[in-house]
């Protein structure tokens, strides 16, 4: 076989194999990641528990974030913060004052662009809710649900997490459900590294491939200076007399 087509057929072979380690890498993250969103939709879908019995007067927190709470206190509705996403969903924060003094900031759902929040209720209310710690820093300063920032303007103590209503406890206050950003499980790191041995796995295997490509190269070129050396040295004669 020539020497180009073996080198085209050992790369071909070689890089589709990497192509296949590629893609079994991402189909294993992908998988990981379902599993973590359905893990994190079955526990935002069990009973809700008491929330002042999972978090301590000092800021400690149980095993709570992410699952459904129930707690009541009354509205502030002069401390309300509309908070606009990227999709431009506006959410409606509203403090809700504990029975302890303590504020909750509640997402009592979200709001059409350019309307007004209705008012909250009045007097003490039940609230049940999926419970998440401080969101991330957005673009813009009222772009994500920023505890350390409510805390400066509010000045009461905080609870360490806000509580989204769920449908029906928007609904009843007049507005639409505001979408959950659930947490995924604690093991998705270690998962990723699963998915990454794969890839090292395509690299290896794309380097083996180019120094085989290359070693059947020189071995080409060895072989026909070979040939041409032989040529030139001509038919051996026969010793003389």
């Amino acid at each position: 076989m020539p020497v180009r087509a073996r080198q085209a057929l050992v790369g071909v072979a070689g890089f589709a194999i990497a192509l296949v380690m590629l893609w079994l890498g991402l189909w294993q993250m992908q998988v990981f990641e379902a599993k973590e969103n359905s893990s994190a939709e079955a526990r935002a879908a069990l009973p809700a528990v008491p929330l002042l019995e999972n978090v301590d007067t000092d800021g400690g927190t149980g095993d709570v974030y992410g699952r459904r709470v129930s707690t009541s206190g009354t509205y502030l509705p002069a401390q309300q913060v509309l908070v606009t996403d990227e999709t431009a969903a506006v959410r409606v924060l509203t403090a809700l004052q504990l029975p302890d003094g303590r504020v909750l900031p509640v997402v009592r759902g979200t709001l059409a662009t350019g309307g007004q929040p209705p008012l909250p209720p009045a007097g003490e209310v039940e609230v049940v809710g999926v419970f998440l710690p401080s969101e991330p820093a957005a673009d813009s300063p009222t772009g994500s649900v920023r505890l350390p920032a409510l805390a400066q303007e509010w000045g009461q103590q905080l609870l360490p997490g806000f509580v989204t209503l769920d449908a029906s406890g928007a609904r009843a206050q007049g507005l639409e459900p505001a979408a959950v950003e659930l947490l995924t499980g604690e093991g998705s790191l270690q998962n990723y590294g699963y998915a990454l041995q794969w890839w090292v796995f395509a690299g290896f295997a794309a380097f083996m491939t180019m120094r085989f490509v290359r070693a059947i190269g020189r071995q080409g070129t060895l072989g026909s200076t070979e040939e041409l050396t032989d040529l030139q040295r001509g038919p051996e004669r026969p010793p003389g007399p």
